[in-house]
């Protein structure tokens, strides 16, 4: 590894940093550890086409960052870590190749458990288990807790709940109109559970057909995708990219708050400024869509995975983020940076004297 890219690992505060080339199976992949503090370093493996291995490791450091955050805010004992495998999954992914990945994560000796992320199915993370235990998000055969998108899903319910209680005094959803940006496996549950809850609903995915599809059978209204950020609503729901919410977007909200599960949804820090400027609640991406890695932490304790153990925790996600916006109120700051100062202090005050 370069200087330039040792420089880049410790801008970004990581721990640890490992690179593994497999020449027989075609493997090249990195993992992150950010911290272990709270406890071993837990976030998912991204299987993607990175134009370049630098480009993979800004990618995994920066994800492996955000999960520390997101296990210290939620209450996970867990540190954050990440994971990304090089190359198009659709092209390069065999099974000799992800269980040479599963020797990989074995050999860093459970500082690092990895779990499904966008590439990678829980079909691989049984298949990682077969070779190695650091592994989380099985089926729920081998004891694990299966597929993460609809908890993650119950647990951005739950901060819609925070946003009305915080705008409105009430957290009954009844009569709310949401625009969701995005309905992947994450976004259409959560429209489901927003359609029962009583709102009305705007869906938008570059998938149009996927997007008809679903506003016919929930008798919502569609969007271009390009434009969902201009619906008049009362929250708008990103579910898809990151970054969305920039210096050209942000003056075209016509919402009273923004709540969704993807990540990394502000293009900057200063994006969070923008937001409080033009009267825009922000529930932080972090703390909304922590709900896939409480249900997983679960599998780790003593006693097994337990389903309705796992959501009830979820649905704290609601407190929590009533617990960002006192604080950010208290100290005259962002959200954002409210969740922030909320991770670090725990982080903080569990590092050794």
């Amino acid at each position: 590894m370069s200087f330039d890219l040792l420089d880049l690992a410790a801008l970004h505060g990581a721990e640890q940093v490992a690179f593994v080339a497999d020449e027989e199976t075609g493997l090249r992949a990195i993992v992150a550890i950010h911290s272990t503090v709270l406890g071993p370093g837990l976030g998912g493996t991204r299987f993607y086409p990175f134009t370049s291995e630098h480009d993979a490791l800004v990618d995994v450091l920066r994800l492996a960052r955000g999960m520390t955050y997101k296990h210290a805010v939620c209450g996970n004992d867990l540190g954050g870590g990440k994971a990304v495998i090089i190359g198009d999954p659709r092209a390069t992914r065999t099974d000799d190749l992800m269980l040479a990945y599963a020797r990989f994560v074995d050999r860093l000796g459970g500082r690092y458990l990895t779990a499904e992320d966008v590439g990678t199915t829980q079909a691989d993370m049984d298949l990682l288990r077969s070779v190695t235990p650091h592994v989380t998000g099985t089926s729920e055969a081998l004891g694990g807790s299966g597929d993460p998108s609809p908890a993650t899903a119950w647990g951005v319910y739950h901060a819609l709940r925070a946003v009305a209680e915080r705008l409105w005094d009430d957290n009954a959803l009844d009569g709310r109109h949401v625009a969701i940006a995005g309905i992947g496996k994450v976004g259409s549950a959560l429209a489901r559970h927003l359609t029962d809850a009583g709102c009305r609903l705007t869906l938008a995915d570059v998938r149009g057909d996927v997007a008809t599809a679903l506003a016919r059978e929930l008798g919502a209204s569609v969007a271009d995708p390009d434009a969902i950020q201009q619906i008049e609503c009362d929250v708008l729901s990103p579910c898809a990219l990151g970054a969305t919410i920039n210096e050209r977007s942000i003056p075209e909200l016509r919402c009273a708050a923004i709540c969704g599960c993807a990540n990394n949804q502000l293009a900057t820090g200063a994006d969070g400024e923008r937001l409080a400027a033009a009267g825009v609640l922000y529930a932080p991406d972090y703390v909304a869509n922590a709900g896939g890695v409480i249900n997983i932490a679960d599998e780790l304790r003593d006693d097994g995975y337990d389903h309705e153990r796992a959501w009830r925790r979820v649905e704290t996600i609601h407190d929590t983020l009533l617990r960002v916006f006192a604080a950010a109120d208290d100290e005259g700051i962002t959200p954002a940076d409210a969740a922030d100062r909320i991770a670090e202090r725990r982080i903080a005050a569990a590092q050794p004297s």
